[in-house]
């Protein structure tokens, strides 16, 4: 028998049929060489109940023979401890994989066997955002990996990647419906790795995994976007919303901005809102679905006019449809249109919603007040004060949303704090 090394391997001539070669000197380390010229280390054993078996070293082509040479004594070393090496290979690959957990976590998020803040179901807002983290970064970088395989290691190393931008996806110039693509940098990572945690916690609740390879991962802190509207800038965006709009910009677009502006409203809960949730009467969203479950907002005057002057679909109960009646899904590019008509940098739709819990406290509303009429859950204080001081919220909301309404439309505002001022 040869010793099967560098020299023996660059010697071997093509073969007609299967043929292996045995080691000389490490008893069960074999080469298998077929006629396409294909070669695979192999080790040969028997087990405990003294049944022979085989097992290929994966990635054998790209194995030099020293490599296969300690991975073959690595392999009978675990044998001669009375391990299966062959039986753990087909256990591993008949195990749930790291995909088949997410999917199995998405499916208990959306019959609401999976609760988030304050121990509410999770939304489907939220479970939509979760999804795009799974397909984004959890899968494509851990989704072929048995769920009892992952380690602490691979968790860093999983958000390492991600914050180094490796799974992050460039949007298209021109290419509509995109939605929304994965990024990559801290927040990303923190949030990514914030998700896969929950979900490693569902495999020890089902029994897939002793422990939770998560813990004990420190995450970077998740970036704070402190950019928002001045007065100044609020003129800058009605201006652009009014040529956007005259210039054929989607009333739907326009309207939608308009109102997350006027109001501190989540983007995705703008875009799901329902003809059912509006009461134009009391001034008020009830929002049955949201980061924080059910919801009751106020609405400052300027948003109730907004929303009473939308027209609506005959077949659908979407406040902002499209002509087929499904809900407006494109406001993200048309954001990216309108603030390209401004100097405005940094601003996102969810900036928005930052610019007016600033333009709130400028006006000297209390936390509470803010909380309130941004729908954060912040313990029963606040739930309280949503559900018995519904006419002060509303005058709050009125003076907020009347400040931004008359900036937007090119007022100089009337006195405020330093930072709101012109």
């Amino acid at each position: 028998m040869p010793k099967l090394n560098k020299q023996f391997v660059d010697k071997l001539k093509p073969v007609e049929r299967d043929t292996l070669y045995r080691d000389s000197s490490v008893i069960g380390f074999a080469l298998r060489v077929k006629p396409s010229g294909a070669k695979t280390w192999v080790v040969q054993y028997r087990n405990k109940a003294g049944r022979t078996r085989k097992l290929a070293m994966k990635n054998s082509s790209a194995a030099t023979p020293d490599e296969a040479r300690r991975w073959a004594k690595t392999t009978l070393g675990q044998v001669a401890a009375g391990r299966d090496p062959s039986a753990e290979r087909n256990a591993e690959l008949g195990a749930m994989t790291v995909a088949q957990l997410c999917d199995e976590y998405l499916t208990a998020a959306k019959k609401g066997l999976v609760l988030g803040k304050a121990r509410r179901r999770k939304s489907p807002l939220t479970i939509a955002t979760d999804i795009g983290r799974i397909n984004g970064h959890i899968k494509p970088l851990l989704g072929q990996m048995a769920v009892k395989a992952v380690t602490h290691r691979d968790i860093v190393k999983f958000l390492d990647a991600v914050q180094l931008g490796k799974t992050a996806v460039r949007r298209v110039k021109d290419k509509p419906r995109q939605g929304a693509l994965p990024a990559g940098g801290p927040g990303a990572a923190a949030r990514a790795v914030g998700l896969l945690g929950g979900i490693f916690s569902h495999a020890v609740r089902r029994g897939y995994r002793d422990d939770n390879p998560v813990r004990g991962v420190q995450r970077p802190a998740d970036s704070v976007r402190t950019t928002f509207l001045t007065m100044a800038d609020y003129r800058q965006l009605g201006a652009a919303l009014k040529a956007a709009e005259a210039e054929g910009e989607s009333r739907n677009a326009v309207d939608a901005v308009r109102l997350l502006a006027l109001s501190g409203c989540r983007r995705g809960e703008a875009a799901s809102l329902a003809w059912p949730e509006v009461d134009l009467t009391r001034g008020m969203l009830r929002l049955s679905e949201t980061k924080e479950g059910y919801s009751l907002r106020p609405l400052g005057r300027p948003a109730v006019d907004l929303l009473a002057a939308r027209p609506r679909h005959a077949k659908s109960e979407a406040v902002f449809a499209t002509e087929s009646g499904a809900p407006y899904r494109d406001l993200g590019r048309a954001w990216d249109r309108i603030a390209a008509r401004t100097t405005l940098r940094g601003v996102t739709l969810h900036g928005l919603r930052h610019s007016f819990a600033t333009t709130a406290n400028a006006l000297g509303c209390s936390e509470p007040t803010i909380a309130a009429m941004l729908g954060h859950s912040r313990g029963t204080i606040t739930s309280r004060y949503v559900h018995h001081v519904d006419d002060v919220l509303r005058a709050a909301a009125d003076r907020v949303a009347g400040a931004i309404a008359r900036a937007m439309a090119g007022e100089k505002p009337a006195a405020m704090n330093d930072r709101q001022g012109d």
